[in-house]
């Protein structure tokens, strides 16, 4: 049998670490045979590295992570290669249409209007590719939204959240709704809800698209682990392709 180990990055927050531990007895839920573990890089615990060295048989490593970034491409394989070899690394979550499903709910239930601007915060990223994740998780939310999206950042990548909220204040649009593209309450959350935008999305959280979004890149990561090197599994095409590509549609302007 092939244990899922759900690998965050951890937090100081008390909810954050419920809220992650609330979406691991879903995703627990989801496959009562399949053993699920969590396990954190840092701050929380237990620790990856000291969850995977005692669990039998194969294991896949699911990164509780939206987008590619240091954490994925480096912390991740290196603990992986010291403690479990053999593990295999799936893909991280984002970006994804099930995670845009998600972000719409949560602009819904935040009280989204038709005229509202919309931001995509995300934490942020010094790794390009990781910014690009989440620029091409905007374009799909604007796509769902039918509204341009933009992507904008609480600490490192530009625009920041503000710097855009503040060049959508000059636009027509009579107030301006944050999504929130984060996993849990937590510092990065707080920092978007003090950001003054006119309303703020909860995080992701625990939802059952996003549970079946882990089991999806879990079983993407056994079919690819025919095919690895160094105990990482290489991205297939349904892993690495699925969700990239998304084309930015051309927004009429709007009328003031």
């Amino acid at each position: 049998m092939t244990t899922l180990v759900l690998a965050g990055h951890g937090t100081r927050s008390a909810r954050g670490e419920e809220t992650l531990a609330g979406l691991r007895d879903l995703v627990r839920g989801g496959r009562r045979g399949t053993r699920v573990e969590q396990a954190f890089l840092e701050i929380s615990s237990p620790l990856l590295a000291d969850v995977l060295p005692g669990l039998p048989g194969p294991v896949v490593v699911v990164p509780l992570l939206l987008a590619g970034g240091y954490h994925v491409h480096i912390d991740l394989p290196s603990v992986i290669a010291e403690a479990r070899p053999d593990a295999v690394l799936a893909a991280p979550l984002g970006p994804h249409a099930l995670l845009t499903a998600v972000l719409a709910r949560r602009l819904s239930a935040a009280g989204l209007r038709g005229a509202d601007s919309v931001i995509l915060g995300a934490a942020g990223s010094s790794d390009p590719a990781a910014l690009a994740d989440v620029r091409a998780a905007a374009r799909l939310l604007s796509v769902r939204l039918s509204r341009p999206v933009t992507a904008a950042f609480a600490a490192t990548g530009t625009p920041s959240v503000a710097e855009a909220l503040e060049r959508l204040r000059s636009g027509p649009a009579p107030r301006i709704a944050l999504a929130s593209y984060l996993l849990a309450p937590g510092f990065f959350q707080d920092r978007l809800e003090a950001s003054g935008a006119d309303l703020v999305a909860a995080p992701l959280g625990v939802d059952a698209d996003l549970a079946a979004l882990v089991w999806a890149r879990f079983d993407q990561a056994r079919l690819a682990s025919t095919a690895t090197v160094g105990g990482q599994a290489r991205p297939g095409p349904v892993a690495a392709g699925l969700d990239r590509g998304v084309r930015t549609p051309a927004w009429p302007a709007r009328r003031r």
